[in-house]
């Protein structure tokens, strides 16, 4: 979707536009997609064809939500297996999970975009990596250009089922020739290296014993070959240690090196169980992190340790991991929960909410290869930001630091976001038509997925 011609002036608003750049009162001017210029109320403002006064609320960059399994809110809390380890929670959804179809994988993408809206986010990337049926990330793609979301699609993939030693069934995995060929297919097809582009593609293989060696290696040849991203979850169970000893006698971020991964294209989700030194040959190599503290919480298999990966030198985002084990799609939240686990793990003076909201704006943007132009508001960067609304009460007597209180006080909502100059959620409420019928329809495909019908 290109961007619109057209402007938009946000008024009295308190903007934090980057790292160490906030104006206590001031103005933004944006367009064409692009912000254009900011300063603060006392000097002249240029004149825009739609003009909003933000009434003193909090403006930030729109937030980047570095991991995500969008068709996961098809079994949201699902009862059997809320309190299960990771992999017997795996085990428990994969059956249900092969009846993915399109108009399920549509309907799931179009729900959790509008709920990532609604949370402050305006872009995200999304790791499909069940794959029962063809053409299930062109459906992903079909709903965030009906609703004008940035969006990231990362084409996942499995290879080894339960008879080959691996979690989900023979239903859900494919064989590394059409693995290979839909990869380069949607690439071809969809992704758009351009300035200000709407829709990427990347690459993203489950994980390292979900997938075979060669799809591990091809799929870092086809990154370099054809220049797009690359993602995997790494370090995120101690039963992936075990494994990769087992089979390849090292350990994950070992094999993650030998197979070519290790390079300023990749970034990983959760990495929670690295060697110090490690993290550090990681991050001299350029390698990103998504920290998902809620689903590593809800989940209690450990988190990573934010702060010491970003002292290490490693950019570090913030993802909503699976709504069905997150069970909630907002990125505000996590930034929350990552200062509360911050604090919690290193003490009180380990981290501040400009720390969680950099990870959840700049440090997304670097995990997507794209920090030239998404997670800050500075002239030139893409128009995608978010007036934050507090509920009066909650924020009573929160004065001195609008930026601590709105990660302090809960809880915020985006009462506008703009992605691309456009405006898609505008007092609270969603922009896009016909959303009941999604909503009808989403329940109908869940109640199908989770045999209640």
């Amino acid at each position: 979707m290109s961007a619109p011609r057209t402007s938009l002036l946000i008024t009295d608003a308190f903007l934090y536009l980057d790292r160490g750049l906030e104006i206590a009162n001031g103005w933004i001017f944006i367009e064409n997609g692009r912000v254009v210029s900011h300063g603060p109320m006392t000097t002249t403002p240029p004149k825009a064809e739609t003009r909003l006064c933000a009434n003193g609320r909090i403006v930030t960059p729109g937030l980047v939500n570095a991991h995500h399994h969008m068709y996961q809110n098809l079994t949201r809390s699902y009862a059997p297996v809320v309190n299960g380890t990771l992999f017997e929670w795996l085990k428990g959804l994969y059956p249900l999970w092969a009846t993915l179809n399109e108009e399920s994988v549509y309907l799931s993408s179009y729900v959790a975009m509008i709920e990532l809206l609604l949370g402050g986010c305006t872009t995200s990337m999304d790791h499909h990596y069940v794959h029962p049926r063809p053409n299930l990330i062109d459906a992903q793609i079909r709903a965030a250009s009906e609703i004008g979301f940035r969006f990231h699609a990362t084409r996942g993939s499995m290879t080894r089922s339960v008879k080959d030693g691996g979690l989900p069934p023979d239903s859900v995995v494919q064989d590394e020739d059409t693995i290979l060929e839909d990869s380069e297919r949607l690439i071809r097809r969809y992704h758009d290296p351009s300035p200000g582009a709407m829709i990427r593609v990347a690459l993203a293989p489950c994980s390292l014993f979900s997938v075979s060696e060669t799809i591990m290696k091809e799929s870092a040849s086809m990154a370099e070959r054809l220049d797009v991203r690359l993602h995997t979850h790494l370090a995120e169970d101690h039963d992936e240690d075990r494994y990769c000893q087992e089979v390849y006698g090292c350990t994950p971020t070992e094999y993650f090196e030998r197979s070519g991964w290790a390079s300023e294209r990749s970034w990983v989700a959760h990495y929670i169980y690295p060697a110090t030194d490690e993290i550090d040959r990681l991050a001299h190599r350029g390698v990103c992190a998504a920290q998902c503290p809620c689903s590593n919480m809800m989940i209690g298999g450990g988190s990573a340790d934010a702060m010491d990966l970003r002292r290490r030198g490693m950019k570090v985002g913030l993802g909503c991991d699976g709504s069905a084990s997150t069970d909630h799609a907002s990125l505000w939240l996590e930034a929350r929960m990552a200062l509360l686990l911050g604090r919690y793990r290193n003490g009180p003076h380990s981290m501040t909410a400009r720390d969680a909201l950099d990870m959840a704006t700049r440090g997304g943007a670097a995990c997507l290869g794209r920090e030239d132009e998404i997670g800050h508001l500075r002239p030139g960067a893409c128009a995608d930001l978010v007036i934050w609304q507090l509920p009066p009460f909650s924020q009573a007597g929160a004065l001195s630091d609008p930026v601590e209180a709105l990660l302090r006080c809960a809880p915020a909502t985006a009462w506008t976001t703009v992605v691309n100059g456009r405006i898609l959620v505008s007092e609270g409420a969603p922009c896009q038509s016909g959303l009941e019928t999604i909503l009808r329809a989403h329940e109908h495909a869940a109640r199908r997925m989770q045999k209640l019908d």
